[in-house]
């Protein structure tokens, strides 16, 4: 099971409130705020929308 369209519309980074958009790998929900650079884990289909579990990507 994805992620819905919906529930991505919604989402929003924790930390800057940005939106983020889903990695091409599926693996995790990434921040589209350019100094952010924050990516938060889908685990079991669940997006784990923590601060202290999200990693910096450029």
């Amino acid at each position: 099971m994805a992620i819905s369209p919906e529930l991505l519309e919604i989402l929003r980074c924790p930390k800057c409130k940005s939106e983020v958009e889903l990695k091409p790998d599926k693996s995790g929900l990434k921040c589209t705020n350019d100094e952010c650079k924050l990516v938060y884990p889908i685990k079991d289909d669940i997006p784990v929308m923590l601060v202290d579990e999200a990693k910096v990507e450029e």
